[in-house]
C-alpha cells in the first residue's frame, strides 16, 4: 500500500521506519493536512495524520476525490476528523488507542510538581546565581483532595499515581470506573462538588461538544483559591481567557497544560524567530503561575514505538480487507 505521512517529524520517523519494516510504500512530508495539501495526497491509497491535521468534511471530500481510502491517526484523540462524513465518503478512519497513558500521566504529574514546587522559577533563579527561596513556597501532596475529570486510560493512570502520594481522589466521569473504586478508594462525585473539594484538578477527558469549554468561569467560581489546575486533555476544555482572569485576580493557583486551543501550526515548530500574533498564547507564556508545554506529554521512546506500530497495525488491516480494533468508522451509522 502507498502511505504518506503528513506532519511527519523527525523524531517519530525512525519508530515508523522501524514499525513499516519495509512492508509499504512510504513518502514522509513535514506539511500539515490541509484543503491546500490534500492534493499531495493523490496516488496514495491511505494517510496517516497527527493530531495537528485537518481532517474536516472539505478535506476528506477533497482526499476522496485525490483516490485516499484510508486515514490512519497517530494519536488517540480524533477530534480533528469529522467521522461522520468519511463514513458517508467510504474513507475508513482509525486512531492509535491507549499507545501510552502512562507517558501522558507521567507527564501530568511532572506539571504538578514542577508548578507546585516552583521548579521552572528556582532553575532560573539559580542559573542567575539566585539562591533566595522566599518566593518558591509550595505545599505538601500528601492527604490532600485530588480531583480527576475523565478517568479513562489516562486519568486511571493519574488516579493511580497520586493515590502513590497518599492522596484523597475524587473523580468524575460518565463511567464510573470500579477497579479504581475498589482498589484506589476512588469517589464520583458531581464535577461542581469536585470543583468545590479539590486541591489539584487534573483534566483528562476527551473533547467533545459537551467539554467544549466545560471548565469557564462557572466552574472556576465554585474552586478553591489555591487550586492547581493541569490540563493534558484538549486547549478547548478550558475557556483560557475565563483561565487567564481568575489568575490574575487570583481566584486560582496555577493552571498548568501540555496543550492550547490554537494549537495548531504552532505547538511542534520552531517560533523562535517569528512574531506570533496571539495575545492569550503570550499572556499564557508571561504568566508567572502558568506552565504551558509544547503538546510534549507523548513524547517518549515506549510511546513512540506504540504510535508507529499500531498506525501500521491499522495499515495492514486495512490491506488485508480485515477489520482492526482501532477502526473508528466500523459503528457509525449512516
Amino acid at each position: 500500500m502507498k502511505v504518506l505521512i503528513y506532519s511527519a517529524k523527525d523524531f517519530e520517523i525512525p519508530f515508523l521506519e522501524k514499525a513499516n519494516n519495509e512492508t509499504h510504500q512510504i513518502k514522509y512530508i513535514p506539511e500539515q493536512l490541509s484543503c491546500e495539501t490534500a492534493r499531495l495526497a493523490i496516488g496514495f491509497d491511505a494517510i496517516a495524520i497527527s493530531s495537528d491535521d485537518n481532517g474536516s468534511s472539505r478535506v476528506l471530500e477533497r482526499l476522496k476525490d485525490f483516490g485516499v481510502k484510508h486515514v490512519a491517526l497517530r494519536s488517540t484523540g480524533f477530534d480533528n476528523v469529522n467521522l461522520i462524513v468519511a463514513k458517508k465518503l467510504g474513507i475508513k478512519v482509525a486512531n492509535a488507542a491507549g499507545y501510552s497513558p502512562e507517558a501522558i500521566a507521567e507527564h501530568a504529574v511532572a506539571l504538578l510538581l514542577s508548578l507546585n514546587r516552583k521548579l521552572i522559577q528556582a532553575n532560573d533563579q539559580v542559573k542567575n546565581y539566585n539562591f533566595s527561596v522566599s518566593n518558591l513556597v509550595g505545599f505538601d501532596l500528601n492527604k490532600k483532595t485530588i480531583g480527576i475529570v475523565g478517568t479513562g486510560r489516562i486519568g486511571t493512570v493519574i488516579a493511580k499515581i497520586m493515590h502513590g502520594f497518599n492522596c484523597k481522589i475524587i473523580a468524575n466521569d460518565i463511567y464510573e470506573n470500579q477497579e479504581l473504586k475498589e482498589k484506589y478508594q476512588v469517589t464520583y462525585v458531581e464535577l461542581e462538588d469536585l470543583c468545590k473539594q479539590s486541591d489539584v484538578i487534573f483534566l483528562s477527558m476527551p473533547l467533545t461538544t459537551e467539554t467544549h469549554y466545560l471548565i469557564d468561569v462557572n466552574y472556576i467560581n465554585h474552586m478553591k483559591r489555591e487550586v492547581l489546575l493541569v490540563n493534558v486533555a484538549r486547549g478547548a476544555v478550558v475557556y483560557t481567557q475565563d483561565i487567564l482572569e481568575a489568575l490574575d485576580s487570583k481566584r486560582i493557583g496555577g493552571y498548568g497544560a501540555d496543550v492550547y486551543e490554537h494549537e495548531r501550526g504552532v505547538f511542534f515548530y520552531d517560533h523562535s524567530k517569528d512574531k506570533l500574533d496571539d495575545p492569550i498564547l503570550k499572556r499564557l507564556i508571561d504568566h508567572p503561575n502558568v506552565l504551558l508545554t509544547p503538546h510534549q506529554a507523548f513524547l517518549t521512546k515506549e510511546a513512540l514505538t506504540n504510535i508507529a506500530e499500531t498506525t501500521f497495525y491499522n495499515i495492514n488491516c486495512w490491506e488485508r480487507n480485515e477489520p482492526g480494533k482501532n477502526e473508528l468508522t466500523l459503528e457509525l451509522v449512516g
